[in-house]
């Protein structure tokens, strides 16, 4: 698994989940969120190797790294701001790391049909 910037990077992806339940948050609480998009995730950085951690214990596996430097392009860090989704729609994120990849790897083996 190639890693890029594997010194510094951090990250904020969003799960299905959030995403689902945000989509039905109730934007009559101000009249102009239904006219805005959003940012949907955790909005909380971290580091891509946690990530990758979790992702380890679902599979029960380690992953074989290429641990590369940070390359042209690449940003140290990156998240949602989800302030305006919470003033706007009343709605936080909630869905944890573990819970979000343990949902994906559960669909991404039932949906390729692989076995563990």
């Amino acid at each position: 698994m190639p890693k890029v910037g594997f010194y510094s990077p951090v990250t904020d992806l969003q799960a299905a989940a959030d995403a689902a339940a945000a989509d039905g948050a109730d934007p009559a609480r101000s009249a102009i969120a239904p006219y805005r998009i959003l940012n949907i995730g955790r909005g909380r950085p971290e580091p891509l190797t946690r990530y990758i951690e979790v992702l380890e214990a679902k599979l029960g596996r380690k992953a074989k790294k290429n641990l590369l430097p940070m390359q042209p392009g690449d940003v140290p860090a990156t998240w949602a701001d989800t302030r305006d989704l919470e003033t706007l729609t009343g709605y936080q994120p909630a869905t944890s790391i573990e819970e979000g990849i343990g949902r994906f790897v559960d669909w991404y083996l039932d949906f390729y049909k692989i076995g563990r």
